[in-house]
């Protein structure tokens, strides 16, 4: 056999560590008003992370995923998507998802174990937060199919960890979305960690992105703490599903700068001199900074803008804490469409104990 198959995965960047542009910026940087809508998102985003970690530290929530180190990414995410487009979020994509419609007390609910917020008001068609890895790839195969039988131009973006691309979910749904030509975007959100597993250790391949080549799908590496990087990536991306040329791989390189989870203790197994030079190169400083240079920001709109996040926070913490609980018969509520004759009897003994016990169980 004398046949040679080459393969490539391009990379890249438009910003350095300090937010100086490398080389010409993409044409969405001369939109002012979206760059600094994006730098307000991500913002918001954290100071929702970090109260929601609080919330969880004094009982009021349960576990939960920070999202340091992945808020550029999802608010590209969020930006670039059609409001009729679908997303199949991970456990990190709360920038993405705010940006999509979601509310924050939605969000607070969600992660406080109230199942109602997965009933996104403003982005029905949104799939929930995926916590199982890399099962939402299946989903995101099979709302993509539904588009494509129904000859609609809508975009699935699926959202995933580098700990994903392990999983036969994933390689699966690639393997599909490339035999059928489907209109969908995965984003791996490389942070070089699953949970407690370095990147060196999760797979022989040099990069994720190079997955996609036994699919026949195109893929890219971009910077993922480069707003302009991850958007540009994306946008190309989504244009080309929509044109019904297929789908695509993203890679976005970033790092989680938080633990796993906040059941999780990082300084276990994380040297703390490589989370200081990720903090150095992390997006949301980068931004800014970019902001501050081009003469689009100042310390005064700084301070207002952490003001206004910090009161839209408190605000969704208010009307998330004052949000009566479900009543009991709510885990079986949502289970089937028609309750098969066991699980039926079941609701009745509980609505009746509860009625007894006057309503507390």
């Amino acid at each position: 056999m004398k046949d040679r198959y080459d393969f490539t995965v391009s990379s890249r960047g438009f910003l350095d560590d300090q937010g100086h542009p490398l080389n010409d910026l993409p044409a969405l940087a001369s939109d002012t008003e979206r760059v600094l809508s994006a730098y307000r998102n991500m913002v918001l985003s954290r100071t929702l992370d970090n109260k929601t970690i609080a919330l969880q530290r004094t009982g009021h929530c349960g576990t939960y995923p920070s999202v340091l180190g992945h808020e550029v990414i999802g608010t590209a995410i969020g930006q670039c998507l059609d409001p009729t487009d679908v997303l199949v979020p991970y456990y990190r994509d709360q920038a993405a998802q705010i940006l999509r419609g979601v509310s924050l007390t939605e969000m607070l609910l969600y992660w406080g174990g109230d199942e109602r917020g997965s009933a996104f008001e403003h982005c029905a068609e949104d799939l929930p937060v995926a916590v199982p890895i890399a099962t939402q790839c299946c989903h995101a195969v099979g709302v993509a199919s539904a588009f494509r039988i129904r000859n609609q131009h809508r975009v699935v973006a699926c959202s995933v960890g580098d700990g994903a691309t392990s999983k036969g979910d994933f390689l699966e749904s690639l393997n599909l979305a490339g035999a059928w030509q489907l209109p969908v975007v995965f984003i791996i959100q490389n942070n070089q960690w699953a949970i407690s597993t370095p990147r060196r250790l999760q797979s022989g391949s040099e990069t994720m992105a190079q997955k996609a080549i036994g699919a026949g799908l195109p893929a890219v590496i971009v910077d993922g703490n480069d707003y302009f990087a991850i958007s540009d990536a994306l946008t190309r991306a989504i244009t080309r599903a929509r044109a019904g040329k297929g789908a695509s791989v993203i890679e976005a390189l970033t790092y989680r700068l938080g633990d796993h989870t906040t059941a999780d203790d990082s300084t276990r197994y994380r040297d703390a001199e490589e989370l200081k030079a990720a903090w150095a190169r992390e997006g949301v400083k980068r931004t800014q900074s970019y902001l501050h240079q081009a003469g689009l920001w100042s310390a005064t709109r700084e301070q207002r803008l952490q003001a206004d996040c910090k009161s839209r926070v408190d605000s969704a913490v208010a009307a998330y804490l004052k949000t009566p609980p479900e009543p009991p018969t709510a885990m079986i509520d949502s289970l089937f469409a028609t309750l098969p004759p066991a699980l039926q009897a079941q609701r009745e003994q509980l609505a009746r104990t509860q009625e007894k016990s006057g309503g507390d169980l």
